[in-house]
Parts: C-alpha cells; structure tokens; sequence
C-alpha cells in the first residue's frame, strides 16, 4: 500500500449524490447501466457503471451513493461518464455500491 499526505486525500473531491435515473446502457459490452446522479450544487451528472448484478434499475432510483467528482469527463461505451460512483467488489467480482446508513444533503463532501 502506497501511503499517501492529507493534502493528496484532499483533492479528490468525494461527495454524496443521489440517483435520480437508472437506465440500460445498450452500448456497454458488459452489462451496465446510465445513471444520472443529482449532485447539489454541482448539478445533474451522467455515469455509466457495472451495477447490474446486483440492483435493477428501479431499486438504484432515490438511492445515495458515494462519487468521485473530479475526474475529467471520459467516454465509456458511447456515454459521457462526468462521475465515478464508488464501490467495491465482492467475492465474486460484482460491485456493491458505497453508499449511506442516513439521509445526507446532495453535495456534501466526504469529511
């Protein structure tokens, strides 16, 4: 493990947002859904992500979730991704999502 300063953790910009869409990415090789993840603040962002194993699109809708919002915007599978929902996987490779145990504002920032 490469250990890092206070200042490197401090300029990832990690914050809450909630999905407000889950849709099928038709285009993903892999199963994959669009999201969009309302963001506060930082408005309505797009996301393309490997969910699909555990959570159909429905459950994801109101469901918050933990971002990487300072990336810049990359192409995947013919969306454009402006943030990374974060997750882990499990023992069988799928991603389970980092997310809250209470309601927190759209925007806030991971302390």
């Amino acid at each position: 493990m490469q250990i890092i300063e206070w200042q490197d953790f401090t300029r990832v910009e990690l914050r809450v947002g909630t999905l407000v869409s889950a849709a099928p990415n038709e285009k993903a090789l892999k199963p994959a859904y669009v999201l969009q993840v309302d963001l506060g603040e930082l408005g309505i962002r797009t996301s393309s992500a490997q969910l699909t194993a555990h959570y159909s699109a429905e459950e994801l809708v109101g469901r918050q979730v933990l971002c990487v919002c300072n990336f810049a915007p990359k192409r995947i599978a013919g969306v454009r991704s402006e943030v990374l929902v974060t997750g882990v996987h499990d023992n069988d490779g799928k991603v389970v999502l980092a997310s809250f145990d209470r309601p927190l504002p759209n925007g806030a920032r991971l302390a």
